[in-house]
Formats: C-alpha cells, structure tokens, sequence
C-alpha cells in the first residue's frame, strides 16, 4: 500500500523537472513520501488555489515549489495556506535564477516563504529541510536523516583520507 504524501512538490512547469527532481531524489532517500504537480501560478491560478488551499486537508504537511522567472509560485501557495512553504529558485536563462530568487525571497511581512539557494543545491535542500520539518513528529524520518547525515560525513571522511585510494 502507498504511503499518504507528506510533501508536496510542486513546480511552474513541466520544465522545472531538471532542477525539482533533486528534492524528489532526497525526499526518495529518506522515505518521505510526496505527491508531484505541475501548477502554474500565471497559467493555472484557480487550480493554484485550489491545491494551496485543499493541501492540508489531503494530509500534506510541508509544500515545496519551484519556480524559475517571475516565480510567483512559492508565494502565491503560501498566501493560499499556513502549511510553511519551501521556495526553490529554479535557474532562468535570462538572469541566471536571480530573478526568481528575489521573487521569491522578497516576501512581504506575514507571508513566509523559507527560500533555498538557487537551482540543484536548493532542491536537495529543500527535499531535505522538508524532512527535517516532518521529523519533529515522525521518528522513522528522523532516524533516517540522522543515518544520512552519518554517511554523509562519512563519504567526506572517505574522500580526504589519501590512503583510501
């Protein structure tokens, strides 16, 4: 039997896959289990709400969304809910990602997005800040990011050891 999503990933578009498939890849890791959608904030803005507003009521407990350009995503989710919201600057040919960093770091006072690094390392991030979240409630989660991060440093530990090799 499937496990009920605890996450949901969500992204601007099909297009943002590159980049939010690293959240997935963690949140895989641990055994976290999430639900993946493709809403638009500017294409799709009544399905925007619906899915913000609906989120708690289908047992998620966390939301990340990625968003490249104006990335109004992260922060239209987050007017629409008070589950805490994970913003994922996905990387725009035009400015870098930059854009979508401050579009979505740029909050105003009483919406909060919690804002990853811009592309890859912010999607490991938040698949992995995500888990940290549910593991205040859920031991099974904590136990495997402590067992993650223990391999974690271990690997660097490998890795720096000359004889290793």
């Amino acid at each position: 039997m499937a496990q009920q999503a605890q996450v949901g990933l969500i992204m601007g578009s099909k297009s943002d896959w590159p980049t939010m498939e690293h959240a997935a890849t963690v949140m895989n890791e641990l055994g976290v289990a999430y639900e993946r959608r493709v809403v638009s904030a500017h294409r799709t803005p009544d399905l925007l709400s619906d899915y913000a507003r609906e989120a708690r009521d289908r047992g998620l407990k966390v939301i990340i969304a990625g968003a490249g350009g104006a990335a109004h995503l992260p922060g239209m989710v987050a007017a629409h809910t008070t589950l805490p919201v994970l913003g994922v600057p996905v990387e725009s040919r035009a400015l870098s990602g930059l854009d979508s960093l401050y579009s979505i770091v740029q909050m105003p006072g009483g919406v909060p997005v919690g804002t990853l690094a811009i592309g890859k390392a912010g999607a490991r991030n938040a698949g992995l800040m995500a888990a940290q979240i549910l593991s205040l409630s859920d031991a099974a989660v904590a136990q495997a990011l402590q067992a993650f991060r223990e391999k974690q440093t271990q690997d660097v530990l490998n890795d720096s050891d000359p004889a290793a090799d």
